[in-house]
């Protein structure tokens, strides 16, 4: 019995580690996410919010892309 305990607190401590360390990589790695694509993001806020029409966010877009 004292063996089951045993690997039942280990395996605990590995899952509470392992969702540390998850955590730790998510808060490191957010900051980077998307940061190449801001500007075309942003370009389709605003088409999605119609401040640009078709022929614009097109336009835009291969100018973004060259």
């Amino acid at each position: 019995m004292m063996g089951l305990g045993m690997m039942l607190s280990m395996l605990f401590w590995i899952i509470v580690i392992g969702f540390a360390i998850y955590g730790f990589i998510m808060l490191i790695a957010k900051p980077f996410e998307n940061r190449n694509n801001k500007p075309e993001s942003l370009l389709k806020e605003r088409f999605a919010r119609g401040e640009i029409s078709e022929d614009e966010y097109k336009e835009k877009r291969r100018v973004l892309r060259e």
